[in-house]
């Protein structure tokens, strides 16, 4: 269930720095509903959550809270990760650019009551995974164009590129969506060593929502597709 837990990072990236929004999302594995996340943003934090249900559930267990807070430019301040995968249960600071130019992780693992402190440099102004993608909201490449964000995951910090590919028309359990595809380089050694490949689909209009995820890993893992299912704003 590799693919379900890389989602706990990389749907992250659907929060957007907008009025206060909810989006609801089910997940399929393997043509079965594996899952549901939830993000919600609002002043100027993003947080999200992402559970396995069904028989995905029975086979790995996932249950992730993500939080993170990060400035009107999308520079990211700081993040935390509670993590319940398998039977790992995992807490995981980071803390961006205090001191200047530093990204300094604290990762417990709560079960052996252990904590591995790693520090790396960043730049001034860097995205976590959310960040860098609400920025990709905000700015609305069309397609043919490519852009590149300072990403860290407090681990490994990045210029992560980011394509925009074509303009679609995507279907999901909320309704239909003129939207524009884009793929994020972030796989196969760039922030994830593991081999896949990462597609976004953002509704083509003013609002910029994201309706569709789908992260593509080795056919022996499987590939995991979100769709949107709701949506609340206030």
């Amino acid at each position: 269930m590799t693919a379900l837990r890389h989602l706990s990072a990389l749907l992250s990236m659907l929060a957007v720095a907008a009025p206060a929004e909810t989006l609801h999302y089910d997940a399929e594995w393997r043509l079965m509903r594996a899952g549901e996340a939830t993000i919600q943003y609002a002043n100027g934090t993003a947080k999200l959550t992402l559970k396995t249900t069904g028989l995905a559930g029975s086979l790995y267990h996932v249950d992730d809270r993500y939080t993170v807070a990060f400035d009107t430019s999308f520079c990211a301040s700081s993040s935390l990760m509670n993590a319940e995968e398998g039977s790992k249960r995992l807490e995981t600071r980071v803390t961006f650019n205090q001191p200047p130019g530093t990204a300094v992780t604290l990762e417990r693992d709560l079960k052996k009551d252990a904590t591995i402190r790693k520090e790396i440099t960043v730049p001034a102004c860097v995205h976590d995974v959310i960040a860098g993608l609400a920025r990709l909201r905000a700015n609305g490449p069309q397609p043919g164009q490519t852009v590149q964000f300072p990403i860290s995951d407090g681990r490994k910090s990045i210029q992560a590129r980011i394509d925009a590919l074509e303009r679609e028309t995507v279907k999901t359990p909320a309704g239909t969506f003129p939207a524009i595809k884009y793929e994020a380089h972030l796989f196969g050694g760039q922030l994830y060593r593991r081999k896949g490949r990462l597609y976004l689909w953002i509704s083509d209009d003013k609002r910029r929502v994201p309706v569709q995820i789908k992260v593509q890993l080795p056919f022996y893992i499987g590939s995991v597709t979100l769709q949107l299912v709701k949506e609340e704003s206030s």
